[in-house]
């Protein structure tokens, strides 16, 4: 039985495909990918122009640690939760476009800061403006795209990370050089504002997938939500391996750009310059390619969903080691290049294996619910560890300490692959165990 193409009633591939891709669905999928790309840049400028924070605040890396990933996880994270169930009750595309208003809003603020205080509760107030980013998105997207073809819509919003890296840094890395870097939050932040006020005004909210007996579907209680989850064996596990993956992720977000500065002796603008195409490039690149490979094998056999993520995660510990302990540039760049396109393949891949195991009325919470044991776990041990370790190690290592502190991102990685396997031995049943829900009225 081919569970992906079966869990949206049954419809004929042709004419499913030509619901897909209509003009109003690609629209739309490139108005929140270029939002996506701007919630990643909102949060990523830190890392570009943390020496000069650091010297203009006068911050240990402990304390940066602590402001880029405990500061803004703890709304991010807190509140992810809630505003996934208003958006499985209510319009996404206005959740999302009042989120991204406010999130920009913060970018903006940061500029304009004066004390480690204020960059705390910007950073803190951002975090609470981007829990209303990726779960509205996902649902809105889940009733646009058909199973068939979520793999490779999620992977293209996802590669929304990898467009901000290859595109928006280097102009921000530039801005900051020439500018200060109180102005490259100026720009950012005026750019999501406006892009919050064309999602409200162009995009419509879709309607919802009904149920395969025809009914609307209906918002379940919070706590039916949890008990059909605990029913999912793979759910927990990729949670757990999402957990890994986001302190690789977020520790070479955070930290890769002073790594280039201190080891190698890059400027800020150097820094933008060639980590964020290497990394933008790769990334985009590696989303798409684990969307659209996922998508071709999952037909065959729905553990791809979680076995395509699991090779690109093992592929990525040896690439970020090349990068890391390398003296000869090219070889450096080329580490980051596979890192980064191999530490990205599992994104769409795993939004589409969630959103297949649950009812269209849960995808949003269910969606909220894996951020938050990724991002409580991911951005605040990721950043806060890798800065600790570089403070502990420079007694003995100088500016070679974020080199070796770093390494711990990618033993992270391989852990996540592990767990991706083993939970790619239950995504068979639970995709199998929601449409048999479906079609009993059970769970939608």
């Amino acid at each position: 039985m081919n569970h992906m193409n079966s869990a949206e009633g049954g419809a004929a591939p042709q004419t499913q495909q030509e619901k897909d891709w209509t003009p109003m669905s690609i629209y739309t999928l490139a108005v929140i990918t270029i939002i996506y790309a701007l919630s990643f840049l909102d949060r990523t400028i830190l890392s570009l122009v943390l020496p000069l924070i650091k010297q203009d605040l006068e911050l240990s890396d402990t304390m940066l640690g602590i402001i880029t990933g405990f500061a803004f996880v703890l709304l991010y994270s807190g509140l992810g939760v809630p505003i996934a169930r208003l958006a499985d009750r209510s319009n996404r595309r206005n959740i999302l476009a009042i989120g991204c208003g406010a999130w920009s809003v913060m970018t903006v603020a940061t500029g304009a800061v004066t004390s480690v205080f204020q960059l705390a509760l910007t950073r803190f107030l951002m975090g609470a403006g981007e829990a209303a980013g990726i779960a509205p998105s996902t649902a809105l997207l889940s009733d646009r795209f058909s199973a068939k073809a979520r793999p490779l819509a999620m992977s293209i919003m996802t590669s929304g990370s990898g467009i901000a890296a290859l595109v928006m840094l280097p102009i921000i890395g530039v801005i900051a050089q020439n500018h200060g870097w109180r102005m490259a939050y100026y720009v950012a932040g005026i750019t999501g504002i406006l892009m919050a006020i064309l999602l409200f005004l162009t995009v419509p909210e879709p309607a919802r997938r009904k149920s395969p007996d025809g009914k609307a579907p209906e918002a379940l209680p919070f706590k039916v939500v949890l008990r059909q989850l605990m029913k999912r064996r793979s759910f927990p596990l990729i949670c757990v391996a999402g957990a890994f993956l986001a302190i690789n992720a977020y520790a070479m977000l955070t930290w890769t750009p002073t790594f280039l500065m201190r080891v190698h002796g890059f400027s800020p603008a150097e820094a933008g310059a060639s980590f964020g195409p290497i990394k933008g490039f790769s990334n985009i690149v590696g989303v798409i390619f684990g969307g659209a490979i996922t998508t071709w094998a999952a037909r065959r056999n729905p553990r791809w969903l979680l076995l395509v993520p699991a090779i690109g995660a093992a592929v990525a510990m040896p690439a970020e080691l090349l990068f890391l302990l390398s003296d000869h540039m090219p070889s450096a760049f080329i580490g980051l290049a596979i890192a980064s396109f191999a530490g990205v393949i599992h994104f769409g891949p795993t939004y589409a294996a969630i959103a297949a195991i649950v009812p269209g009325t849960m995808r949003a919470t269910t969606a909220a619910i894996f951020l938050f044991c990724v991002n409580i776990v991911g951005q605040i041990v990721g950043p806060l560890v890798i800065g600790w370790l570089n403070d502990v190690w420079a007694v003995h290592f100088g500016d070679d300490a974020i080199r070796y502190s770093m390494i711990i991102g990618g033993i992270c990685a391989f852990i996540a692959s592990i767990i991706l396997v083993l939970a790619s031995r239950h995504i068979g049943a639970d995709i199998k165990a929601q449409e048999q829900g479906e079609l009993k009225g059970n769970e939608a």
